[in-house]
């Protein structure tokens, strides 16, 4: 850190730091609730697939057709594995951002490189679903959406410059 900003950060009362960083707070709130959704979505997912246990989709057999394709796996590893795995890194970041100095500047953009893949790797599985599968799974499409505003919310914060110093 610069030490004008230094300056700058310290000569700020603290509440007036407090108010300007709840906007961000927020964002990464936001987004730490979207990665528990989607880790919840995923893990749900992967218990199917590695349980083989029946899968709760109402009427329609298409979560069974998009959990039991060729497209349900990568190289042998279950998707729904590699969903859970890549929201688990981004509950780690957003949680440990506030607390490693590396993380406070890095994480954002760590955040959002994992978030612009997963967006696109869905709208990948999406285009799968729709069609070459011709079946649509619900918790696939939520997965999606949770992805996708992760990188929302991550563009955001990235808009919005660095965040504030670490407090010890």
């Amino acid at each position: 850190m610069s030490k004008a900003r230094a300056r700058a950060t310290h000569s700020t009362p603290p509440a007036r730091r407090a108010a300007a960083a709840a906007p961000r707070d927020w964002l990464r709130w936001g987004s730490l609730a979207l990665a528990v959704l989607g880790a919840l979505d995923s893990a749900y997912l992967t218990y199917v697939k590695l349980f083989n246990a029946p899968i709760i989709c109402g009427p329609s057999a298409a979560c069974e057709t998009v959990n039991t394709s060729a497209f349900a796996e990568f190289q042998g590893i279950p998707i729904a594995v590699l969903g859970l795995g890549a929201y688990m890194v981004l509950i780690g970041l957003l949680l440990l951002e506030k607390r490693a100095l590396f993380l406070a500047t890095w994480g954002p953009v760590a955040v959002f490189g994992l978030a612009l893949t997963g967006t696109l790797y869905s709208a990948y599985l999406t285009y799968v679903e729709l069609y070459i599968l011709h079946a649509v799974c619900p918790y696939c499409v939520a997965s999606a959406l949770f992805i996708a505003g992760l990188l929302v919310l991550s563009v955001i914060r990235l808009a919005r410059g660095p965040a504030e110093p670490l407090d010890d």
